[in-house]
């Protein structure tokens, strides 16, 4: 099988077109190389690193899953990104259902009621609400200044390491660092509006 060293020079639209022919190494290429700027999405919503984890994990049999229906004239880690902030939003309304549901004990001698759990098929509220927050990021990620949003899209979302942020950018590596920490603080500064007392989960708060 090849390994990421087979792919030093290849473009994400190159993997792409390789993975919907059915090689697998350059979907697994696609998501090593975003999977640190999908981790770091996951973790500052959901707030718990071993869930992020495992909804980057969903995401990428999510994206594998669907790659055939992927238009190639859009970008491969928007998409992603797209996909890992469905999956999250899904986990906080699990978890906040996991919250609400109580299950009395049965009196001694007595059988347990019988009990139903939530459905785990999403309803028109759930759809609409995954569909308000993923409109709420993107267009929080719009409003930071240009010369803020163009060092967070290279390095949280397209994964690409700071030398080559850097060069994109024609400045220095020390440069592009203090960029990307005012942008990431910009960024939380922007959400954190939209946040209540249930953090993140607040804009799901009215579905």
């Amino acid at each position: 099988m090849k390994t990421s060293e087979a792919f030093p020079d290849v473009s994400d639209e190159r993997l792409v077109h390789l993975a919907q022919a059915g090689d697998t190494s350059a979907f697994a290429e696609l998501i090593a190389r975003h999977r640190p700027g999908c981790l770091k999405l996951a973790v500052s919503l959901l707030r718990n690193t071993a869930d992020a984890e495992d909804e980057v994990q969903n995401a990428a049999w999510k994206a594998f899953e669907h790659l055939a229906q992927f238009q190639r004239d859009a970008r491969f880690s928007t998409w992603l990104t797209r996909i890992v902030v469905n999956q999250c939003l899904m986990r906080m309304r699990q978890l906040k259902r996991s919250r609400l549901l109580y299950i009395q004990d049965a009196p001694a001698g007595e059988s347990p009621a019988p009990y139903e759990l939530p459905s785990a098929d999403l309803s028109p509220e759930s759809e609409l609400a995954r569909s308000e927050v993923s409109r709420v990021v993107d267009a929080e990620i719009r409003r930071i200044p240009s010369l803020l949003r163009n060092v967070v899209l290279l390095r949280d979302v397209e994964s690409l390491p700071m030398p080559t942020v850097a060069q994109r950018l024609g400045i220095s590596v020390a440069a592009a660092k203090s960029r990307l920490l005012r942008a990431r603080g910009e960024l939380r500064q922007r959400m954190a509006r939209h946040e209540g007392k249930l953090g993140p989960a607040t804009l799901l708060a009215n579905f």
